[in-house]
């Protein structure tokens, strides 16, 4: 393994541009995963990073140990610890960083099994909690339409808790090259809709899109949508947070379905 105590060697001049810029992250088609569990649930759920690192302050850590005997040995990289907090945002954490390969996504030619479409949700930890949410009621794919915030983002990692790597996430798509492919229903939620989801029959596979934090959906993607499906709120609010509102949608399906 590798031992780097010098701010000027390149390998740690590299972490510092992807650390501290989404720019550089984009263009270098890598990722940052700070911490110890979205390091273990990166390796179950894809295998071998790019590089692994450590401080030397917690390389013999009880919670680094384990992670380590999974990594190639000469993936695995131990910074100075003054090295380490200049490019760690977690603050009295485990020292312990993943460089991966950021996932590109695929875009099915025919979309037929339950999924989730993001148009213009522009919160990092909205994006997280959604992908999180989705994750944990089995679907696989989540399309994001240009003006989301980046589903690798440090932020929506950390919001995601390891969600963005049981998902095909595709970035960037636009209506034009999505609505044509959707074989399925697609329903949005709508304060003006007649029906609320929990009396819509949701035992078939079906799309949802949500929209921005403000606006909601744009009127492109409501021009598409199947159906309107509101959610009873008899404590008079206005409206629920995107993320809430996508989670109690997503669960209704999962009740529907397990009921029969």
């Amino acid at each position: 393994m590798k031992h780097i105590t010098s701010r000027d060697n390149a390998l740690f001049k590299h972490l510092k541009a992807l650390a501290g810029s989404t720019h550089q992250r984009r263009k270098a088609g890598q990722s940052l995963l700070d911490g110890v569990h979205l390091a273990q649930a990166y390796v179950a759920a894809r295998g071998q990073p790019v590089t692994c690192l450590v401080s030397e302050r917690h390389y013999d850590h009880a919670e680094v140990a384990p992670l380590l005997a999974e990594v190639d040995s000469e993936r695995v990289v131990v910074l100075a610890d003054a090295l380490f907090t200049q490019i760690s945002g977690v603050v009295n954490g485990i020292d312990l960083m993943l460089v991966i390969e950021t996932p590109a996504g695929h875009l099915p030619a025919r979309i037929e099994q339950d999924c989730i479409i993001l148009d213009g949700v522009q919160d990092a930890g909205n994006v997280g909690s959604i992908l999180r949410s989705a994750a944990a009621a089995g679907i696989r794919d989540a399309f994001l339409a240009t003006g989301c915030a980046f589903a690798w983002s440090v932020k929506t990692l950390r919001a995601g808790m390891g969600a963005n790597f049981h998902l095909n996430i595709v970035e960037h798509c636009t209506l034009e090259a999505l609505a044509p492919r959707l074989a399925i229903p697609l329903l949005a939620t709508s304060s003006h809709a007649e029906a609320a989801v929990f009396d819509t029959d949701l035992r078939g596979p079906v799309a949802w899109v949500v929209g921005n934090e403000g606006a909601g959906v744009s009127e492109g993607w409501m021009a598409h949508v199947t159906r309107k499906v509101g959610i009873p709120q008899p404590g008079g609010m206005e409206s629920l947070n995107v993320a809430a509102a996508t989670a109690i949608c997503l669960f209704e399906a999962v009740r529907q379905r397990r009921a029969g």
